[in-house]
């Protein structure tokens, strides 16, 4: 199975030319505003690609989800898209998992600042692919200035099992893949720090997880 992975367009994913392949993941802020217009514009697009499986999260960018019920906002999500918050699918016997939660102050959707050890508690034990929108600390999660802003929790909840990949973004200035103890880290931003399409999609394989 080929995972085309893709994070942090906000508004511009027209403008990214996107590979074929079997699963399409974005791992969150789909927009810029978090208004609902954006968001039924990127739906419409994210609907139209070819790829038989389509993955999204939100992003601390994406208030309409944060902000709106359950009811309604799957009332306007297409029949041929998965949106995960806080929960899974299994596609062709490969479980995924999806969380738009970052650490922060509440500022921002989806921050969390008390309590987020157990929130990462909910992540099944036998998730093999895990989308989240913050990086876990100290991969992949370094800005221009050289913080570190990764969840140092989220981190540790990985260490207590068996991931094959983890598809994040927020941290534009760390696009790419990196492999550490056997879980391949994919930093998906699609935009640059200056908010310009720079990265294109990346495109991993499964074939290793069984």
């Amino acid at each position: 199975m080929k995972l085309i992975c893709i994070s942090d367009t906000h508004n511009k994913h027209r403008e990214i030319p996107i590979p074929d392949g079997d699963v399409l993941i974005h791992a969150g802020d789909i927009t810029e505003g978090g208004t609902k217009r954006e968001v039924v514009d990127f739906l419409n697009w994210f609907s139209s690609q070819p790829h038989e499986q389509k993955i999204f999260i939100a992003g601390n960018h994406d208030f309409y989800f944060e902000k709106t019920s359950e009811k309604e906002v799957q009332e306007i999500i297409p029949g041929n898209i998965h949106y995960l918050e806080n929960n899974g699918v299994n596609i062709n016997g490969i479980n995924f998992w999806g969380s738009p939660v970052t650490p922060g102050d509440g500022t921002w959707a989806f921050n969390k600042k008390q309590e987020i050890d157990n929130h990462w508690e909910q992540i099944p034990k036998d998730t093999q692919v895990l989308i989240t929108h913050t990086p876990p600390y100290k991969i992949k999660d370094v800005l221009n200035n050289g913080r570190h802003i990764g969840c140092a929790s989220l981190l540790k909840a990985i260490q207590n099992r068996e991931i094959n990949f983890h598809v994040f973004g927020h941290v534009h200035d760390s696009y790419g893949i990196t492999n550490i103890s056997g879980t391949k880290f994919i930093n998906a931003s699609c935009l640059d720090n200056k908010y310009r399409y720079l990265h294109k999609p990346l495109e991993v394989l499964t074939k290793n997880i069984f």
